[in-house]
């Protein structure tokens, strides 16, 4: 059976234009000294083999960061097969929140494996509000795609917005 996930790419502009995303650092060991390709829509996976897949992603959004998204319009952003086979759904929200203070659910991990060393890890880490062209280079690669696919859906929209700058 495939793996599905479902998740939420919160968007706002500011400074002239730009279109900034919240996304946020995968917590745990294995990521901690990861930053490019570390990041990833705030996400998770269905509890229940016909959970919504927006309803999915709401839920996720507040056990990741702490508390629920904003109330808004969600755009839906379609699937992508990420490489290791699991296909994450995306809906895009308009809106504000506060990345500094999250506060996510956790996961017990042991580690190093095989060493019999059980820690408790925060499945996200952190999270940053970065401009559309930084969070790119930020993103697990398998979900670049959303940005393209947001960027589509505002210009649709009538709405016009820059990427930002590149990361130096």
């Amino acid at each position: 059976m495939v793996k599905k996930s479902s998740g939420i790419l919160m968007y706002k502009q500011v400074e002239d234009g730009v279109l900034h995303v919240l996304i946020a650092h995968m917590g745990g060991p294995f990521w901690s000294k990861k930053d490019d390709r570390g990041w990833s829509i705030p996400k998770g996976e269905p509890e229940g083999g016909d959970e919504d897949l927006l309803a999915v992603a709401i839920r996720e959004f507040g056990e990741e960061l702490g508390s629920p998204p904003p109330e808004g319009e969600y755009i839906e952003l379609g699937e992508l097969k990420q490489p290791s086979g699991k296909r994450v759904t995306a809906f895009a929200l308009a809106g504000d929140f506060n990345s500094e203070n999250i506060t996510s659910n956790t996961f017990e991990l042991e580690w190093p494996k095989g060493s019999g060393k059980v820690g408790t890890y925060p499945e996200i880490d952190r999270a940053a509000w970065l401009p559309a062209a930084v969070a790119r280079v930020k993103l697990v690669k398998g979900q670049v795609e959303f940005i393209d696919r947001l960027i589509k859906e505002l210009a649709a929209r009538g709405i016009e917005v820059s990427e930002g700058a590149e990361k130096d």
